[in-house]
């Protein structure tokens, strides 16, 4: 299928050249090199018993991350990413590119305002540490400049495209048009978009929300935040580097990061033998969203792919297409036990908030489920149900009524006791 659409030029992802040559000299390539490696190690983790309760894609990663939660197959994967190269190919002349800032997005987009008719927009927000800016040559450039002058890094990524810009948007209304009536089948394991700012839904339209992805920023810095509040600890990426975790550990020092494709770290028997549910003392089962994340981007190598989103040594930068990264969060033994009652109430909002889909910021102690959120009794108890699978609580007490906790605080406080008990016994 791939190489009715692509051509003889397919053979290249197979070739044995290296990412450094595809990047130069068949970028479009690289993604389909990138993807089939990132799908091929995330299946070899799961055969090795590696379980993952979240999968968040990072730009053309969530391709991958579909794939791998099962939303999609992997031909009809690699497909849709077919598609998207030749609309690319076909639609975009702009001549853009994506330009790296050492620097929070709040700084960054000072430095564009001083360039109010350039073009360049934030294209992806990788945390407090860089800003991934999109927009034409020249306009990159002025940035460039600017951004040199105040003493901030600059790293030009080589990418065949100005990924999430309004330069992409000719290539966006084709691409949407090509994935009409793309189904998708249930998740087995949740996937969590830094481009939606949300988990896909069954009812989400595949075809549409992946075409619009090229023209919408990545807010990667703030699902690493959601998941990290959620109780997200361990992170596997299953990429060719380290482009993701790195970003990962400098927002927070404690998180315990795997990089099984890295020679002489972490092998993927051993992240696979390590993720897999006996090696923690609580299992983790699909319903639980947010116990163990797994983050899915596109270095050069695995998982999920990602066009040119995270800067890295100069050598390979999530260069023109993409970088493969998954991560994941297991659960320490007594880990849910030992919360405070603030990290506990993060995630029963998020189960809460995705179950709903709410935003999380109507979640407050105070919250009454029925008479402010509109949240019916039948409703209630499934939430319950699906607590009790996300904290493992054990048989639900004979006199439980669920009528007797109104108020979102009161849930909480629930979860808090029960964890406590949990504990004691």
């Amino acid at each position: 299928m791939a190489r009715g659409m692509l051509g003889k030029g397919l053979d290249r992802a197979f070739s044995g050249d290296s990412p450094e040559q595809l990047l130069n000299e068949a970028p479009d390539v690289l993604q389909l090199a990138v993807f089939a490696a990132s799908t091929a190690a995330h299946r070899a983790l799961t055969e090795e018993g590696a379980r993952f309760s979240v999968l968040v894609g990072h730009s053309l990663g969530e391709i991958a991350a579909l794939v791998a939660g099962g939303a999609l197959n992997i031909a009809e994967g690699a497909e849709i990413l077919c598609h998207r190269i030749i609309v690319l190919r076909e639609h975009d002349s702009s001549g853009g590119g994506l330009l790296a800032l050492g620097c929070a997005a709040e700084r960054t987009q000072q430095i564009l305002d001083l360039l109010p008719t350039s073009g360049a927009v934030i294209a992806v927000d990788n945390g407090p540490d860089q800003t991934v800016v999109a927009g034409p040559a020249d306009a990159l450039r002025r940035t460039s400049a600017i951004a040199d002058a105040v003493g901030l890094s600059v790293t030009e990524l080589r990418a065949p495209h100005p990924f999430h810009s309004p330069l992409l948007d000719p290539a966006g209304r084709e691409l949407g048009r090509r994935l009409t009536g793309y189904g998708r089948r249930g998740l087995d394991v949740p996937v969590f978009s830094p481009i939606l700012s949300r988990y896909y839904r069954d009812s989400d339209d595949l075809g549409e929300l992946l075409a619009s992805h090229l023209v919408t920023p990545v807010r990667f810095g703030a699902a690493v935040e959601r998941l990290h509040r959620s109780g997200a600890g361990v992170w596997v990426e299953v990429g060719a580097g380290r482009a993701l975790t790195s970003r990962v550990r400098s927002a927070h020092r404690a998180a315990s990061v795997c990089t099984p494709l890295l020679q002489d770290v972490n092998t993927l028997r051993e992240t696979g033998r390590f993720l897999a549910p006996a090696a923690t003392s609580r299992s983790v089962t699909a319903e639980n969203p947010v116990t163990r994340s797994t983050i899915i981007e596109n270095p050069a190598v695995q998982t999920i792919s990602a066009d040119s989103a995270v800067a890295r040594p100069v050598t390979v930068d999530v260069p023109t297409t993409q970088v493969a990264v998954e991560e994941r969060t297991a659960v320490s033994a007594g880990g849910a036990a030992s919360q405070s009652r603030e990290a506990i109430a993060a995630r029963v909002r998020d189960l809460y908030a995705t179950a709903l889909e709410y935003p999380e910021e109507v979640f407050e102690d105070h919250a009454e489920l029925e008479a402010d959120l509109g949240v019916d009794s039948v409703k209630r108890v499934e939430l319950m149900s699906r607590l009790n699978l996300l904290f493992e609580l054990g048989r639900r007490p004979e006199d439980l009524r669920v009528s007797d906790y109104r108020t979102f605080g009161q849930v909480v406080d629930f979860t808090v006791d029960s964890l406590a008990k949990s504990d004691v016994a």
